[in-house]
């Protein structure tokens, strides 16, 4: 997986550990609305690892994931209806992602929770 389209759309579907050997050793990922600023490789990679346990005993149905992506950039708008147990939540997101030399350098979120019946 090199295409930036591609490793985009894997890191905003969860798919992290496909991810991993493109993310640049500074890569720094910032989360707009909430969450801290993460920077380095590792500290991203920690809460990648942080989500998938958190998301073991959950159902994701990506309801709508639209990319856009050039070789230096890449956005990725997802609707994603998240069930574990009794508990439904709904989250629609933009990840938009900065490459150099074919490695992320930089992820910025925008993420908003909805109402199960709007989405």
């Amino acid at each position: 997986m090199t295409a930036p389209r591609e490793i985009a759309e894997a890191f905003s579907r969860h798919r992290f550990r496909d991810v991993y050997p493109a993310l640049a050793e500074e890569v720094v990922w910032t989360s707009r609305g909430g969450g801290p600023t993460l920077r380095g490789r590792q500290a991203v990679i920690d809460a990648c690892e942080e989500s998938l346990a958190g998301l073991a005993d959950a159902s994701v149905d990506f309801r709508r994931v639209v990319v856009a992506a050039d070789d230096r950039a890449a956005a990725v708008d997802v609707v994603a209806r998240y069930v574990e147990g009794d508990e439904v939540s709904v989250v629609s997101s933009c990840d938009v992602y900065e490459f150099a030399d074919g490695a992320v350098v930089a992820i910025t979120t925008y993420a908003v929770e909805l109402d199960d019946q709007d989405s």
